[in-house]
């Protein structure tokens, strides 16, 4: 199982849409904004949070109420005419002082309820979060890095790049499915970001950057290196076996996030 650091507190928590930005082809961050969130208990990096929103249909959001993990009881009998999507998320950012949240997301066309629901937001649509906990947890011993996302796990590792100390050196390899969703990067001059465009719709998310470091990256001598892999879960189990197996990589000096799994929707 994924090592995961929970949150000290937590609540359920009611915002609401403030504005969307389209970022590229492939993705695009909603803000969400509402006093509510003053007791969000940011923990930063790749830390997650369960998004509620509204099936087509529902006039209103309804939502567990359990502070703890309790909600999931509550979730599953809900009646199926109100009980809301559910989807996980990383925290693109937040800014306390004005009780905002950002959420990018990948889209994917309409074939999943979270990447309809981000086309089509619009101000003032609800929604629910409820923190989850922190995946990058990097080694004391750690001297460089490796970060792996198909764009599932791209804005977690553009958070985690962006509150990064200044002397991290790391190898990061984001796959995104056009070239017209690479972007600039703001990171540490020690880190080297290897965009992977598939530019192919019918190739399965993940195994370009599978192949790619499989292939091409390479375990530095006589250094420690903590490695992060997140995204499809073909990507993020089958690197971590490549890693230790392959490249001598000590098991609790790789984080593994398996986010979704091809050809398997969520309820």
């Amino acid at each position: 199982m994924p090592r995961l650091k929970a949150p000290t507190q937590r609540r359920m928590l009611r915002a609401a849409v403030s504005r969307t930005e389209r970022i590229s082809p492939s993705f695009v961050t909603l803000t969400v904004q509402d006093p509510d969130l003053a007791d969000f208990d940011p923990m930063g990096f790749d830390q997650g949070i369960r998004l509620f929103f509204r099936r087509d249909g529902q006039q209103e959001l309804a939502m567990p109420t359990a502070s703890h993990n309790g909600w999931l009881a509550q979730y599953l009998v809900m009646r199926p005419a109100t009980r809301p999507w559910v989807r996980n998320y990383t925290v693109r950012a937040f800014r306390p002082d004005a009780c905002e949240l950002d959420i990018e997301f990948a889209l994917h066309g309409d074939a999943g309820p979270a990447s309809a629901f981000a086309s089509r937001a619009r101000p003032g649509d609800p929604v629910g979060l409820f923190a989850e906990g922190v995946g990058y947890l990097p080694t004391a011993t750690a001297q460089s890095q490796l970060l792996v996302a198909d764009e599932s796990a791209v804005p977690a590792v553009l958070a985690i790049l962006e509150q990064a100390p200044e002397d991290l050196v790391a190898d990061a390899y984001l796959e995104v499915p056009t070239e017209d969703d690479i972007r600039p990067v703001t990171a540490p001059a020690g880190v080297t970001v290897h965009w992977l465009p598939r530019d192919d719709h019918a190739a399965i998310p993940g195994r370009l950057a599978l192949e790619t470091v499989t292939t091409s990256w390479k375990l530095p001598p006589d250094r420690r290196v903590y490695c992060w892999v997140a995204g499809e879960s073909g990507l993020a189990t089958g690197l971590r076996r490549h890693l230790v197996k392959e490249q001598d990589v000590p098991k609790t000096d790789v984080s593994f996030l398996g986010y979704w799994k091809h050809g398997k929707s969520s309820p």
